[in-house]
């Protein structure tokens, strides 16, 4: 049996290290993550652990590094079956969207959590993560538990920790976009006129599923025609015809690490402006893998890209910046934009992501690359073939 790609558990106590060390840069006693089902990337860097419906935090003493994982009141045995973290409390706060009450419940409170791993006191310093992520009563909860305590916005903490990647997020990363690439040829193979976009998103999801994944890594892109120029969307019941551009962006989870192969396909032959079109993307997208290496400052790419866009006389087809963070989430800070104020770092990882839409159609070409000391490394398969086909 080949061994599972995964985040060893040594590198969880090293994380919370490393965040109790910037948490202490910012005067901070403790920091609290906070994650939902959805968006789960900052609280499962710390914990390895995935709610349903749930939400979920961790506590961080910035002293000690040493944590502790809050979820809801559904979730005890699942988290103490899974998490890569010791201490597990159960708070109402983070009970599920339904807002049961749990009247029978005796919960924890964000004192034992605290207390736990030895932060105390009234007149504390708390930063609070995943702003976007915290909801109005987990920060209720917070502000009750510690009414004389200062309040911190922390999310620049967990952008610089999770920004940089360790060779084993990048292993994840790589799996996943192997069997993101599987799942690709398996939608090429079988796609017909007459089929639906979501009969093609089943293949997808058998194939990665078959193949290794936990999950998908995104809800699975398969738009056709009008839908292509979607730049977020869900596949549909639309029957594929002959002629019709589909846009393909498939992708798997590996240990949390979401990777995406993203390229059109064509079900015949693809001339005139539409043409033109999308091969200005795949351009785009060389031009991009051209400007990568450590050193260079995002925003000068992305002004770059804007200006390739304009000089090509492709300005109104213009969407947004030509990359951006990816790993426990597929898009993830940080992204390349033209006020976008940093460096490209080794260990730094993001998708080549180049969007091109008209009013009729779209074509997004897109992969994973990793910055490197000496330039960059793709993660999946090189993408460049405008895939043609005859039925």
């Amino acid at each position: 049996m080949t061994r599972r790609v995964r985040i060893p558990d040594k590198e969880y106590a090293v994380r919370a290290a490393n965040a109790a060390k910037l948490a202490r840069e910012m005067g901070l006693d403790v920091l609290i993550v906070n994650s939902t089902e959805s968006d789960y990337g900052n609280a499962r860097y710390f914990s390895g652990f995935w709610p349903v419906f749930e939400r979920f935090g961790v506590a961080i003493n910035a002293q000690t590094g040493e944590a502790a994982l809050m979820v809801g009141p559904e979730s005890r045995y699942f988290a103490q079956d899974s998490a890569r973290i010791d201490k597990i409390f159960v708070l109402r706060e983070y009970r599920e969207s339904a807002d049961p009450q749990y009247p029978e419940l005796v919960p924890d409170t964000f004192h034992t959590a605290l207390e736990a791993i030895g932060v105390t006191g009234k007149k504390l310093r708390i930063g609070v993560a995943s702003y976007l992520d915290t909801t109005v009563v987990i920060m209720q909860g917070i502000r009750d538990a510690f009414p004389e305590a200062e309040i911190i916005r922390a999310d620049e903490i967990m952008v610089r920790l999770r920004s940089i990647k360790s060779p084993a997020e990048i292993a994840c990363l790589k799996e996943g976009y192997r069997i993101a690439e599987l799942a690709t040829k398996a939608v090429i193979d079988e796609i017909r006129p007459g089929m639906t976009e979501l009969q093609m998103v089943g293949v997808a999801q058998r194939i990665i599923y078959e193949n290794g994944a936990e999950y998908e890594g995104l809800p699975m892109y398969v738009f056709s025609e009008a839908s292509t120029r979607h730049a977020i969307s869900r596949s549909g019941y639309r029957k594929f015809s002959k002629g019709d551009i589909v846009q393909l962006n498939l992708s798997s989870k590996i240990d949390g690490y979401s990777a995406s192969v993203g390229l059109p396909i064509v079900l015949g032959k693809l001339e005139g402006r539409r043409r033109e079109v999308v091969l200005f993307g795949l351009e785009a997208h060389k031009w991009t893998e051209k400007q990568l290496k450590a050193g260079v400052n995002a925003a000068d790419i992305a002004r770059a890209f804007y200006d390739y866009f304009q000089r090509h006389g492709f300005g109104e087809n213009f969407v947004y910046g030509p990359l951006h963070g990816t790993g426990l989430c597929e898009v993830e800070a940080p992204w390349v934009e033209t006020q976008s104020d940093y460096s490209l770092k080794p260990g730094m990882c993001f998708q080549v992501d180049t969007f091109v839409s008209t009013k009729e159609f779209g074509a997004r070409w897109e992969k994973g690359i990793a910055i490197t000391d000496t330039g960059y490394e793709v993660l999946s398969g090189p993408i460049g073939t405008l895939y043609e086909l005859n039925f």
